[in-house]
């Protein structure tokens, strides 16, 4: 039976076993798929072993994206705008093939199960961190009117729209965001894992038509909160991005699976809610 794994720290909350035994049991697929804590002074050995002793395939969440980027033999394009790898497919003779497929999981969610429209459309992301970085790509590849990244300082902001170089691109400070009617509002922050609300002006983000968390919970985030009480039709948190990424992490090591994401987005978030 093939053997997967997620390597992280902490790592016990994972969903990805739950996750990718649902798309297994959809494909007819047979596998263990299994956490591994590790630590940063370890992670390399960690992996090495993990294929060593016939690992598959393995995915990889915080704070080991950035070093999983700098071990791999090859990057795919979308993991080299990323600056991470969240996803490790072996190639044979100790070589890794990194992929970073966070920021088409968070497109997929948005147009497959939240009816959104990306094309012609404002985005703003909040947050000008390693989330964050993640998903520009993927969102300038379905041609947005503009992209606006806002962040508690522009500077930070302004380094991720230096890099992409894209006329799209657009940065500011939180209290200066103007939020474009009808735009998609993003939150690639960690706040709402702390509790804490983000500094964006309740007028503002009424302007917003999704808001959408990348965190994700049994309840909802504060981000998802602050977005109700602005009154914001659509909006969402973060589990359907991680089923999508790791439904594209699934089909890189099982080429042409079908799979339900939905139905798998519906039964997680059942446990969840418990």
């Amino acid at each position: 039976m093939a053997i997967y794994t997620v390597f992280g720290n902490p790592i016990a909350h994972s969903l990805s076993p739950q996750i990718h035994q649902a798309f297994a049991q959809q494909s007819g697929v047979e596998l263990n798929y299994t956490r591994s804590l590790t630590s940063q002074a370890r992670f390399r050995r960690a992996v090495a072993e993990f294929f060593r002793h016939g690992g598959a395939g393995a995915n990889v969440t915080v704070p080991f994206k950035q070093q999983a980027f700098e071990l791999v033999t090859y990057v795919t394009a979308r993991a080299q705008q990323a600056g991470a790898v969240n996803t490790l497919v072996p190639l044979g003779y100790g070589q890794l093939l990194g992929d970073n497929t966070d920021g088409i999981g968070l497109v997929r969610d948005l147009q497959r199960n939240l009816g959104q429209t990306l094309a012609h459309r404002d985005v703003v992301i909040l947050g000008a961190g390693g989330a964050a970085r993640g998903i520009i790509a993927p969102l300038l590849e379905q041609e947005p009117s503009s992209l606006i990244i806002a962040n508690r300082t522009e500077e930070k902001a302004q380094i991720l729209v230096e890099q992409f170089a894209n006329s799209k691109l657009q940065a500011c400070r939180f209290y200066e965001l103007a939020i474009p009617t009808g735009a998609i509002v993003i939150n690639a922050t960690s706040a709402s894992l702390a509790g804490e609300k983000l500094p964006v002006a309740p007028t503002e983000l009424a302007h917003a038509t999704c808001a959408y968390d990348m965190v994700y919970g049994a309840q909802p985030t504060v981000f998802m909160q602050q977005a109700q009480q602005a009154g914001v039709s659509v909006i969402n948190d973060g589990l359907g991005m991680l089923v999508e990424q790791a439904g594209a992490a699934f089909q890189m090591w099982h080429e042409g699976a079908e799979l339900d994401t939905q139905k798998v987005i519906q039964e997680i978030r059942e446990r969840l809610v418990g």
